[in-house]
């Protein structure tokens, strides 16, 4: 997939991502280092919280779909340069899903003081293998036009 700069992106394009399958190994190492609380660490804990199972930590399918968003699910030239956004996780990640990135551009809007570049707002969601939504981040990106 060809690199994209600022012209080549319209309101409504769309990307999908590849995949990454989350195993309960990486579950509980990334929340042993990141987030040691006891729901993402131990399956009789979870069992017993709110999650009633194994659940990744936020962060860690956040983290996960940071990965797929580079390695091809937003091919923006000069990186994805975020400058904020809002998350939201609507349901947990379990061990065995297998996540995809859906990302939408939603709005462009150019710099007024920099006529080369615009900030780029994208609806990145995160599915499983169900096409359920497991982490929604839309974010307001940095996009630049090709160098003249």
């Amino acid at each position: 997939m060809a690199l994209l700069y600022l012209e080549d992106l319209h309101v409504g394009q769309r990307f999908t991502s590849g995949t990454y399958r989350m195993e309960a190994s990486a579950i509980k190492a990334f929340a042993a280092e990141f987030d040691p609380q006891p729901f993402h660490l131990d399956e009789a804990a979870a069992e017993a919280s709110v999650f009633r199972g194994l659940a990744a930590s936020g962060w860690h399918t956040a983290a996960v779909a940071m990965r797929l968003l580079v390695t091809g699910g937003l091919p923006f030239a000069n990186g994805i340069i975020g400058v904020g956004g809002e998350i939201a996780w609507p349901r947990p990640t379990r061990p065995g899903d297998t996540l995809r990135v859906e990302s939408e551009i939603i709005e462009i809007v150019p710099s007024r003081s920099k006529p080369n570049q615009a900030f780029v707002t994208v609806k990145n969601t995160t599915v499983n293998q169900d096409g359920e939504p497991v982490y929604v981040f839309t974010v307001k990106l940095l996009s630049f036009k090709r160098a003249a």
